[in-house]
């Protein structure tokens, strides 16, 4: 099958079908020459509980940016309404990653009937604990992780980056975080009406699957991006989401890109689909800004110490003058 053939039947596929096949077809794709992967790594006792890591490859290394202290990492969480998915499908976003100069981890979760909210969140700091756990052993940076996702896995990333008690539980928290990507996520998804939603969200824990309730001002900078044309998931939790963290302070990016649905969104990660949005390639800047904040912040002098003589001296004398008039 010609790669043009497979470009066009992945997007038939992923706009007809959903995206299952529409993956199968695009990591068919996936060029090979980019990346190495490691595959099936347990970081829990569940056999959902596994990731796999795509690094950028030998051949491909000596024509990206130098990286003295490991290269970042990206944690990359996929769709499914909290109900399917598998990593093995995001194949080809691992090689988008990896083709950039990132290490990417994709981990499977515990999906619903197994667990609900917020048992698959759990599984997500887990991941994450993990990954920087291990980071140096595939050429990463421990203290250089950003978390990515899409739809359900965008929510994921995002409340594990705003409810700061997931990371805390692996002895972690929201500083660890040098950034997050958010692709078509949903934040602000109240009330439900789906009867299977009302199942994986509990009322008595409904309040707190919501990310954009736990936006306070020390949150990761974000980049978050939704098509123009997602029926799915409303582009407005996006927009919401950006609002709160800018009245806070956060730093936060909004692109919206047209002609692109829900799951185009994600597909055009990968190399056959680039041309129908830009969103690996702002992803990347988003990554190489935050990384470029760090180094000037880690090269910048230190402030300069006061000298004492350039303080002006009050003798006791005076003082106790002073204080003697004061009484």
């Amino acid at each position: 099958m010609t790669r043009r053939l497979v470009t066009l039947s992945a997007a038939f596929a992923l706009t007809a079908l959903g995206g299952c096949s529409g993956s199968a077809l695009l990591n068919a794709a996936v060029p090979h020459h980019t990346f190495r992967a490691s595959t099936g790594i347990p970081y829990g006792p569940d056999p959902r509980q596994k990731v796999d890591v795509y690094e950028p490859d030998d051949r491909l290394t000596s024509t990206l940016p130098a990286a003295p202290h490991g290269r970042p990492i990206v944690v990359f969480f996929y769709g499914g309404s909290w109900q399917n998915g598998e990593r093995g499908q995001y194949l080809f976003v691992g090689e988008a990653l990896a083709s950039r100069g990132f290490v990417a981890v994709v981990p499977d979760y515990r999906t619903w009937p197994k667990v609900g909210f917020p048992g698959f969140i759990e599984d997500a700091a887990a991941a994450v604990r993990w990954a920087r756990d291990h980071a140096t052993e595939f050429g990463g940076d421990p203290s250089t992780i950003f978390l990515m996702g899409h739809s359900a896995g965008a929510h994921i990333a995002v409340l594990l980056a705003t409810d700061g008690h997931y990371l805390a539980g692996q002895h972690m928290s929201k500083r660890d975080l040098s950034g997050v990507i958010g692709l078509a996520g949903p934040y602000d998804f109240l009330p439900l009406t789906d009867p299977v939603l009302k199942e994986i969200f509990p009322l008595s824990v409904r309040a707190e699957s919501q990310p954009i309730n736990f936006v306070t001002g020390d949150e990761p900078p974000m980049f978050l991006a939704a098509g123009k044309r997602d029926t799915t998931v409303d582009p407005g939790n996006t927009d919401r989401l950006a609002a709160k963290m800018r009245a806070v302070g956060d730093s936060v990016e909004v692109k919206h890109y047209p002609y692109v649905g829900h799951v185009l969104l994600v597909a055009s990660l990968a190399a056959p689909l680039r041309f129908f949005a830009p969103a690996l390639k702002d992803a990347t800047q988003f990554i190489s800004a935050e990384m470029a904040q760090k180094t000037a912040r880690a090269i910048a002098p230190a402030p300069a110490a006061v000298r004492v003589d350039n303080v002006y001296p009050l003798h006791p004398a005076q003082t106790d003058g002073l204080l003697r008039r004061a009484e």
